[in-house]
């Protein structure tokens, strides 16, 4: 994936992906579902000029990501990477995001991959967002595989308390994204998530095929979590209330959620 100023395919510097993301629960209840959608990669030097009739289906905001009042993605990204002793040195960035969509967007997982000036790679930024509008990033040095651990320290799911370990494997993705999230508590691990998909170059064809075959794409993930939450709510599972000492969130329904830290 070479030939452009953002080292991405395509007109845009940029590529689509067709994803399948799968979530399984195996304890105390068996419970799974699967989801279809798309993902953007993009370099956050060199974010894609969407035509102007194009935005309301591709719009790439800063306030969906930072963690403070960041100008950019990029900066704000520095910052918070400084602030954990790495320094990129004007290296690149490559980001796994969905974008708004007609004005709403929901990212259970924001990955970034993070490069050297020299090409290497630095650290991985795993960014997780649950839908009662809190954030929390994870700053992970994964092996040769793109595995790596994290303890977990955001509430997510309210099936799942603030507890246990996620085991993350995230390779930066090229033609195939495949990317794995097990969470592992008491010895095993009762959920993981998947997120399987193929490339495409970013290009306003690729994205009107893609816009129309799901539409309101970013909307209905957070409805379909939502929605799966209810059904476990519903088969008697206990629910973990969220801790007092969470970071404030912004205001939103309190609605039972499957555990989201997938993309």
């Amino acid at each position: 994936m070479t030939g452009q100023p953002a080292g991405l395919p395509g007109p845009w510097g940029a590529v689509l992906y067709l994803c399948v993301t799968t979530h399984v629960r195996t304890r105390p209840v068996r419970h799974a579902f699967r989801h279809r959608g798309y993902l953007w990669l993009v370099d956050l030097d060199h974010l894609p000029r969407v035509p102007r009739a194009l935005r309301p289906l591709a719009g790439f905001d800063a306030r969906d990501h930072v963690l403070d009042a960041g100008p950019t993605i990029r900066q704000d990204l520095d910052r918070w990477l400084a602030e954990h002793g790495v320094r990129l040195g004007g290296g690149s960035v490559l980001m796994l995001t969905q974008a708004r969509v007609l004005g709403h967007v929901f990212n259970p997982l924001t990955v970034y991959w993070c490069r050297d000036a020299e090409g290497r790679p630095l650290c991985t930024v795993a960014e997780v967002h649950n839908t009662y509008g809190g954030r929390h990033r994870y700053l992970l040095h994964p092996d040769a595989a793109g595995t790596a651990g994290a303890e977990k320290a955001f509430y997510v799911s309210p099936f799942f308390p603030v507890a246990g370990r996620y085991r993350m494997r995230l390779p930066e993705p090229g033609e195939r994204l495949d990317l794995t999230v097990h969470l592992e508590l008491d010895g095993g691990r009762p959920f993981t998530a998947t997120v399987r998909g193929t490339a495409r170059p970013a290009g306003p064809a690729a994205l009107l095929r893609l816009a129309l075959g799901h539409p309101l794409s970013t909307l209905m993930v957070s409805a379909h979590i939502r929605y799966q939450g209810v059904r476990l709510w519903l088969r008697g599972l206990p629910v973990h209330p969220r801790p007092a000492t969470a970071p404030p969130a912004a205001p939103a329904p309190v609605v039972p959620t499957e555990e989201v830290p997938s993309a």
